[in-house]
This record gives structure tokens, sequence and C-alpha cells, in this order.
């Protein structure tokens, strides 16, 4: 590992609680009708993202070079490079390692689903930014879905699933992966203790209950996990400040979902 790629790494895990709390406003070919919902107002959302303190943001190249200028220094960036639908009908890398070092970023994150018969290209990009990424000493975060096309195609959560979606990861050469909570405690602990890097959570789907998202999280975290990176319990919350403070209390502080909420007044 390069000098550029520890410096930037130690960035986006530069909290004392050595975690990390990461907001995504990343995924914009899913987001349906645009006009309603949390990202109706992207700009609006990413400034509900930054008021709750995030250690990193994901957003992609272009929010960046039109949203970010106001952050910078704020959080560390992160560019999105994945951009994909569940049934393959968007498939596109938008970005590459030189993008993410020209817009200033910690990382470049690239967000693949696996399964089905498209995997192997998937699994090239992951592994084609690595190669590119090392030369410019930047970190690549891989977002990594595993999918199901027993009714249409959907992502799933299941434990085998999960750990083998860290296994790509990490095969392809990686240096944080996130993956899905499986909501089993024990499978996602040996999943996260086998993994030779470091793993968070994705904080979506929303869940009914902020206190739901917040109790995966503790539970996540106290299997192994380094954190989580959240997109719709945030921007999607009637007070993401408050969302946010709940979760830095159980990233950060080690708070129960329950004292943590309670702390956050959410």
């Amino acid at each position: 590992m390069s000098l550029g790629t520890k410096v930037r790494l130690a960035r986006l895990f530069s909290h004392p609680s050595g975690n990390l709390f990461g907001g995504a406003v990343d995924h914009f070919v899913g987001y349906g009708d645009v006009r309603k919902g949390g990202l109706a107002d992207l700009p609006g959302a990413l400034a509900r993202v930054m008021m709750g303190k995030p250690d990193y943001v994901s957003i992609q190249p272009g929010t960046a070079r039109h949203l970010w200028p106001q952050y910078a220094g704020k959080a560390s960036l992160v560019i999105q490079a994945g951009c994909f639908t569940a049934d393959d009908r968007i498939s596109e890398l938008i970005a590459t390692p030189e993008d993410a070092v020209r817009a200033g970023a910690d990382a470049l994150a690239v967000a693949i689903p696996v399964r089905g018969a498209t995997e192997g290209k998937y699994i090239r990009w992951l592994t084609d930014s690595v190669n590119a990424a090392a030369r410019y000493g930047m970190p690549v975060v891989a977002h990594i879905y595993p999918r199901d096309f027993t009714d249409g195609a959907k992502i799933v959560f299941t434990p085998d699933e999960i750990a083998y979606a860290a296994r790509i990861g990490y095969e392809s050469g990686v240096d944080v992966i996130k993956i899905g909570y499986t909501g089993d405690f024990e499978s996602f602990r040996e999943t996260v203790r086998t993994c030779p890097v470091p793993v968070v959570i994705a904080g979506g789907p929303k869940t009914d209950t902020l206190l739901g998202a917040l109790q995966q999280t503790a539970d996540a975290i106290r299997a192994g996990a380094r954190g989580a990176v959240v997109g719709r319990n945030l921007w999607g919350h009637g007070d993401p400040e408050k969302a946010a403070l709940a979760f830095r209390g159980v990233i950060h502080d080690g708070l129960s979902a329950q004292d943590a909420l309670a702390k956050a007044g959410a």
C-alpha cells in the first residue's frame, strides 16, 4: 500500500473511535420520480446530510463538481464511479481514479452488483479500478450488492450472499468494503472476521423506524464492522441532523440504539 493510499484511508477513518460514519447521495439512476421524496431537491439533500457532520460523503462526479466546493474541508469526499440498475438496464462505469484525484477526493467508490450473467463485467470494473487507483495512491471503496433473479431482479442480504459479496471485494484488492447487514449476528461476525480489509455496512434500505436502522448498525459494529454509510435513513428522515447525531452515537460513541436515539432527541 502506497503512502498516498495510507494517508487518504487515515482521513476516512480519522475519528478517534477508529470507525467511519459516511453519508451517501450517490445512486441517481435508481431515484425514480425525481420530483418526489428526500432527493427531489438534491442540493437540499446534500445540505441535510452535511448538517449531520459525517466523516465522508460519497456522490457522483457531476454532483461533486456542482455542489461540493462549499463543503470542501468539512468531510472527506468520495467519488462514486458505479452506475447500474439491478436488472442491468443501466450499466456504466462513470468515473476513474484520475477523476477522483482531480476532484480532490480521498477515495473512489465503485458500486457493483454480483450474481447473474453480467457478474464478470462488474468484477472487471472493480479490478480495473483498483489497478488504476494504485498509480495515484487512491483508495477504492467497493459497494457490493448481491442480486437474486428468482422473481425479477432484486438486491438481497442473506448471509451466504453477503459473505460472497465480501469475498469478491477483498479478492479484487479493494481497501474498504461496504455491504448490507444480514440481520444475522453470528453469520455477519464470521464474514467480518475473515475479511482482511475494513467492512462498513450500507445504511439502507430505509427501515420502518430510525430505531430499527440504529439497531442494525449497533449489531453490525458489535460484530466487527467499522461503521456505516447511510443514505435514505439520513436524507429520507424528517430531521436528518437528529438522525445523524443518533448514528454518530452508535458508530463513534458505542451507544446502544435506544440510548443514541434518546441522546439525539429524535
